[in-house]
């Protein structure tokens, strides 16, 4: 039965009423959302556990739903990132994490997509939460001179802060880094590199040569484990590390899809791209690679992110997983957002959430 005219009418003027003082509702709203998300634990919500999100699934390629290299991990009521790329800090925040309460950066090496939002990490959590003390950055030697230019570079800025704010929300003793470094790791040995509250983080060797350092890190809590591969070839050495691991978070570049696009760009004349997209073959995972890594390994679950490139064209995932299904079935294609709890002391792999 039709509604009568003189509802559809009153319906109609209340609409118009609403959208007309849209502004005045919003800012009627506004304190309360503030006071939601200031008070909002997302780590305690999470639960006694090890999680792990992707902030950034994708590689220095861009593509919409795939930011810089980035991976959030919580344990033990604490948060890490693991790698800093372009977006993923603002990622971290949209996802309902307290970017003030960062407590350290592990990096897997020194390319620009795995460091760029380093300065922006560490001045948000610096003013997100009135830090007395700068932000620990853990990577294998080298990592030093990143942060010794980060600090350089954002000085001025946080000058400024502190001119404007004051010491209490700014003060000057927490801004910028702290470099922590570790020599790098012989094939089949493991360095520990965080200890505390019963989270482990161990940092092993991989293969991105001529990249060097390059580095994996394994994390531990309460009969848990992930490992985040950061950029590597297929490697032994991570296999060996990744045996019997709940959760493998792998790198991924399709070297047929890459291959497609080095002879676009050959045909349009575009030599330097053409040349970058043959040599970036050689020092990353292939998508199948990745998955007999994981099958080898015996591993729970196989996250694959920096996915490369993007997948922006129908049918382009398709294409990416090409010969996966056929070695091992338990994988997830991540993209931002994409995240995993594992409960302590169970064997509960369960996916918390899809997509930003």
């Amino acid at each position: 039965m039709k509604k009568p005219v003189w509802v559809v009418a009153i319906i109609f003027i209340i609409g118009v009423a609403i959208y007309s003082q849209r502004g005045a509702i919003a800012l009627r709203i506004l304190p309360a959302a503030v006071e939601t998300l200031s008070t909002n634990n997302k780590i305690e919500q999470l639960g006694d556990g090890l999680h792990v999100a992707l902030c950034g699934a994708g590689g220095p390629m861009p593509a919409a739903t795939r930011s810089g290299p980035c991976v959030a991990i919580s344990a033990a009521g604490k948060l890490f990132m693991l790698d800093a790329g372009s977006n993923g800090l603002r990622n971290l925040g949209r996802m309902g994490f307290d970017i003030g309460a960062i407590d350290g950066v592990f990096l897997t090496h020194f390319h620009s997509d795995h460091i760029d939002g380093l300065g922006e990490v560490a001045t948000l959590r610096w003013a997100g939460g009135s830090h007395s003390s700068p932000l620990n950055i853990y990577g294998p030697e080298g990592v030093a001179d990143i942060v010794n230019g980060f600090n350089s570079i954002y000085q001025r800025d946080a000058i400024y802060r502190n001119d404007h704010h004051g010491d209490t929300a700014t003060p000057l003793g927490g801004r910028g880094m702290t470099a922590i470094s570790f020599a790098l790791p012989d094939d089949g040995a493991l360095t520990k590199v965080y200890e505390q509250d019963g989270l482990i983080v161990e940092m092993l060797s991989v293969d991105h040569f001529p990249v060097s350092p390059a580095v994996a890190y394994r994390f531990s809590y309460k009969g848990r484990t992930a490992l985040v591969s950061g950029d590597t070839n297929k490697s032994a050495n991570l296999q060996h590390f990744a045996e019997g691991i709940d959760l493998l978070v792998h790198e991924a570049l399709s070297k047929t899809m890459v291959s497609a696009m080095r002879e676009g760009a050959s045909a349009a004349g575009n030599l330097n791209r053409a040349k970058i997209f043959d040599d970036i073959h050689d020092y990353h995972a292939s998508p199948t690679d990745a998955a007999e890594v994981a099958r080898d390994a015996n591993v729970g679950h196989l996250l694959y992110y920096h996915v490369v490139p993007p997948l922006v064209l129908p049918g382009s995932e398709a294409a990416w997983l090409d010969g996966v299904d056929d070695i091992f079935q338990n994988y997830t294609l991540g993209q931002d957002g994409t995240s995993f709890s594992l409960p302590a002391e169970s064997h509960e792999i369960i996916q918390t959430k899809s997509k930003l």
